[in-house]
């Protein structure tokens, strides 16, 4: 008997528990309601500007208009003033920066009517030429968040700027005591320079950089600034708890560099080799080719078994870690020395000391790593944090400012930070709503959203962006830099402040130069204007600091892909993006191993009582999570607000950062807690997992040795028995096939490539005009995304007389990542069972839905093998029961007027972005050809940062499509439940794993 590899979605499925059998073959559950619980104008032009029109229409009739859709709205509002650059109908695009905590994105946002409705990535970045992160592609939303500040506060109550401005000059004319400045990391070179600038007037001045995530460490033993990784370079990486895929320093950069040498194809049959030791399963660890669980608590033993192993030449042992994988890594460094990366995401300073040194002696510096590149999208410096907080208790701050920083919040000493504000005189916060530090605050001068300022930024050195305004302040809003100018007495707005600081970058012809860099949205010349400050004590090695006690549950605090550090908790879209890992949306919960949970009794869903060792406890469901190291569990941060200003985050989860533990100047995000049960159950909201693929052959894998070996064997093919002999499906048919004599579009999807991220469904949300259905209705497995990544875990089932010693499936699996939409199929089972005809095929091969005339039978959805098809239980428009995006006024302004909003009793899927196709079909017909390769992309194409998606037309021979088809036929491509002969439009490329 062979090795074979099983899959399945969760744990519940490997168990196959009475409910998991239970819904399996009940994909539609009966119907429950839901529970109620559950005018400015251009100086002297007299022409409207593009940035004001929303001002100008008045958005309860545009939001009408948008977003009706139970009857045509028959009226039509005439322009008096058109703006010059607005055509209805017609989009406008703008080059901006998204960049938040890390996450940097250059993007282009797409306008129609002067509304922001979509964000591309920039095609003229040389960091981010390609995808977005899911938090940039939603936060286009954020501009028409309802909660945000409409005008500035003076005492939690509503006044005018100019009020404020006169008491933040009154007050800050009689300050004693140090003045400070509290942001995040700052990387616009401008908003620095300006700081600065705005603290040389006082004596005593000091800006306080801290980032919710700290990298302290890492900062301090690499001389202040982040290493120039580049992991293209590397052909052998160690990942020491560093999620760099998914939330570390800046995932969309090196997510583009890491699938470089990832991709593997009939002409590229070599590819790197991944390591990754880690506590939790990351997104990372779920893309590594050998993964090896460990606990907080060995990471530093890990480290230091490389260290001495690498730079010592001695082998590489720890007790209880996975000792081969260990000496591998060892072997395979030494092996590629000038070609390997090793990196941690260890907030130890000892850990990164050895990280280094271990770089160093590999010669990674000047090649995988580039010195005079280094990144600045992490500058937080813990004890310089930490000293402000105890001087702001001691009484010795006279006034402290808040920009992009919420540590009443988001800091592990929140309770400090709250009694030090106390005994500061004069507390000022730029927060766009009232945050948990803004409650706090004397004023709150609200900042503008990113999408209606101007900034500049620096991520790497020498590679410069700009953020421009693609609408006016539709609050009485301020940007932040704009109030420090006017409380510096400096009457320059911070638009010419910007094209000031600029002069020194740009040569030549400088409003030339300038208005390409503002066009093109980068200045990618090799000029810098970020200047950093070396702040950090040099790191050391060092003893762990690290030793629970025996038996002591470890606890790992986390970031999300999705929910980040908490800033954008607010936003539905994210709230209901399912994790990449867990699958979970709509809040945290306890994760644990599998064993750990059995041990303790505890079943998923089950809440338990953490204590931390500060005494503070929290209560959160248990989620058994398969690859989680023994004797440990995680629980994400971002969550457990309780604001009014965040209606949707709040109540949503619990804070998980009193977990982390503070000690010598430093944040450690791991602690030891105490778990109790409560007795009480909370269901998880989660995706996928009410699904079964009955173990069917859906996703498929294979290992680099095999593939250079014999290419035309790594994938296996479905043949059915003939008379004939074994003949492939698509011979044997009682269909009369499609003749495609224009177009015929499709879709390749490289299993290889996809790491998981979820951008491409958010994309795809946005495009779409999907609506949000809240924790309830994904509790009833009723979400709404036409587009999902399904997460397998994986693990090889040997031949064993003796099952007892049979190694637990759960306890390290491999996971691979399938994104599933609609397959178009040529042979579409939805389309013979609708009695109406409302899905149907098109001539170029798109599996097409006429929402007139469904009329909701479903039997579409239960016939189609994919699960891919969505029905529309409720109007979720105009529904105070779903109070998310398409709800309220302001929200619908996001919504894309070229795809319809649909009503109740609807069954609604994937459309190839059809719209988008029709557009480029037209454009082209316009000039009398035919649409290029290229020029027509699906909303989740182009959101890919790794580039995992192509769509194209198959009847074009020289498109990129294919050209991989032709490529991998016989050799990875292959067609999901291609045994029903169904025929997608949309093939799959099996992944590839380098194992040692």
């Amino acid at each position: 008997m062979q090795d074979r590899i099983k899959y399945w979605k969760g744990i519940e499925e490997l168990e196959n528990t009475p409910e998991f059998a239970k819904h399996a073959h009940n994909e539609f559950p009966e119907f429950l309601p839901v529970g109620e619980g559950s005018g400015q104008e251009q100086s002297g032009s007299g022409k409207t500007h593009r940035r004001d029109f929303l001002k100008l229409l008045g958005f309860s009739v545009a939001a009408a208009s948008l977003a009706s859709c139970e009857a045509p709205v028959r009226k039509a509002i005439p322009y008096l003033n058109k703006p010059v650059d607005v055509e209805p109908g017609i989009a406008n695009w703008y080059a901006t920066t998204y960049y938040l905590n890390g996450d940097y994105n250059s993007i282009l946002v797409k306008t129609r009517e002067a509304r922001p409705i979509k964000i591309e990535p920039n095609p003229s970045s040389a960091l981010t030429p390609i995808g977005t992160s899911p938090r940039a592609q939603a936060a286009v939303l954020n501009v028409y968040d309802n909660n945000r500040l409409r005008t500035p506060l003076i005492k939690g109550k509503e006044a005018k700027w100019e009020q404020v401005d006169k008491e933040v000059a009154s007050r800050l004319g009689s300050v004693s005591g140090k003045v400070a400045f509290v942001s995040s990391t700052v990387i616009s070179p401008s908003t620095k320079q300006l700081i600065n600038e705005f603290g040389a007037r006082f004596g005593n001045f000091e800006h306080v950089v801290y980032d919710a995530n700290s990298s302290s460490a890492l900062l301090a033993a690499n001389n202040g600034v982040v290493p120039g990784y580049d992991f293209s370079k590397a052909n052998i990486i160690v990942s020491i708890n560093a999620d760099f895929l998914g939330t570390w320093l800046a995932p969309i950069i090196f997510a583009k560099q890491y699938i470089k040498n990832r991709k593997v194809s009939a002409e590229k049959k070599n590819m790197s080799r991944h390591y990754q030791f880690e506590t939790i399963m990351s997104l990372t660890g779920a893309n590594a080719d050998i993964r090896v669980p460990i606990k907080p608590s060995e990471e530093h033993a890990v480290v230091s078994a490389l260290y001495n192993a690498v730079t010592g030449g001695g082998s590489a042992t720890v007790a209880g870690i996975d000792a081969k994988a260990l000496a591998n890594a060892v072997k395979d460094l030494k092996a590629n020395a000038g070609k390997a990366l090793v990196v941690s995401g260890s907030n130890d300073p000892s850990v990164q000391a050895m990280v280094a040194a271990i770089n160093n002696t590999l010669g990674a510096t000047g090649t995988t790593i580039d010195p005079a590149t280094p990144y600045f999208v992490k500058q937080g410096n813990d004890a310089q944090m930490i000293r402000l907080i105890n001087e702001m208790n001691n009484g010795s701050v006279g006034a402290v400012f808040f920009y992009n920083a919420n540590p009443a919040y988001d800091h592990p000493l929140a309770d400090k930070v709250a009694s030090g504000l106390k005994k500061v005189g004069f507390k000022v916060s730029f927060a766009e709503r009232v945050d948990e530090t803004a409650a706090l605050a004397d004023i709150v001068a609200p900042d503008s959203n990113f999408l209606e300022s101007w900034n500049d930024f620096e991520p790497r050195k020498g590679y410069l962006s700009l953020a421009q305004p693609v609408l006016s302040p539709i609050f009485t809003t301020r940007q932040a830099q704009d109030s420090l100018l006017t409380w510096s007495g400096n009457a320059t707005n911070y638009y010419d402040y910007i094209r000031n600081n600029w002069r020194k970058v740009i040569t030549g012809d400088f409003n030339k130069a300038w208005e390409k860099a503002v066009h093109d949205g980068v200045l990618q010349n090799g000029s810098s204007l970020l200047t950093t400050t070396n702040t950090f004590a040099p790191a050391t090695i060092a003893a762990s600091r690290t030793k629970p006690a025996a038996g002591a549950i470890e606890a790992v605090v986390y970031e999300k892909v999705a929910i980040g550090s908490g800033a954008e908790a607010n936003n539905p879209w994210l709230q209901e993006m399912a994790d990449p890992i867990s699958k979970a949306t709509w809040g945290n919960y306890v994760a644990m191993p599998r064993k750990m949970a059995e041990d303790m009794q505890l079943a998923q869903g089950d809440v338990v009582k953490v204590t931390m060792a500060n005494n503070q406890a929290i209560e959160l469901p248990v989620l058994v999570q398969p690859g989680q190291a023994q004797g440990t569990v995680a629980i994400a941060m971002g969550y457990g607000r309780n604001l009014d200003s965040m209606p949707v985050a709040k109540g949503v989860g619990a804070n998980a950062l009193p977990i982390a533990t503070v000690a010598n100047n430093s944040i450690s995000y791991t602690g030891s807690v105490k778990i109790e049960k409560t007795g009480a159950t909370s269901e998880i909201a989660q995706m996928q997992t009410h699904h079964t693929i009955m173990d069917r052959l859906v996703v498929q894998e294979n290992t680099l040795a095999n593939y250079i070996k014999n290419p035309k064997e790594v994938t296996e093919y479905i043949r059915i028995a003939t008379h004939e002999g074994p003949a492939k499906p698509s011979t044997i048919s009682l269909w009369d096939d499609y003749e495609y004599k224009n177009h015929h579009w499709g879709m390749v999807i490289d299993l290889n490539s996809c790491i998981g991220c979820g951008a491409c469904t958010i994309s795809c949300q946005a495009e779409n005009n999907i609506p949000v259905v809240g924790k309830a209705e994904v509790l009833m497995r009723r979400e709404m995304h036409w587009m999902r990544i399904d997460r397998y875990y994986s693990a090889v089932e040997h031949e064993a007389k003796d099952y007892a010693t049979m190694e637990d499936p759960a306890e390290n699996p491999s996971v691979i990542f399938q994104p599933m939409l609609c397959q178009h199929c040529n042979h579409a089972p939805c389309e013979t069972v609708c009695p109406v005809a409302a899905t149907m095929h098109s001539s170029e091969g798109i599996n097409q839905m006429a929402y007139n005339r469904c009329v909701g039978t479903r039997y579409c959805a239960n016939n189609c093998p994919y699960k891919v098809r969505r029905f529309n239980w409720f109007a979720y428009s105009n529904n105070d029961k779903f109070d998310y995006t398409m709800n309220n006024d302001l929200a619908k302004f996001v919504l894309n007027p070229d795809v319809t909003v649909r009503g109740r009793g609807v069954m609604e899927k994937c459309s190839f972005c059809v719209q988008r196709v029709q557009l480029g079909k037209l454009e082209a017909k316009r000039e009398n050809r035919r649409p290029k390769d290229g020029e027509i992309v699906t909303a989740c194409a182009q959101s890919c940062p790794t580039e995992a998606i192509v769509f194209g037309d198959m009847l074009d021979k020289e498109s990129r499509i294919s050209k991989i088809l032709a490529s991998e036929k016989g050799e990875r491509a292959f067609h999901v439940l291609e045994e029903l002969n169904v025929q997608p439009n949309v093939t799959y490329l099996t992944k590839i794993r380098n194992l040692a």
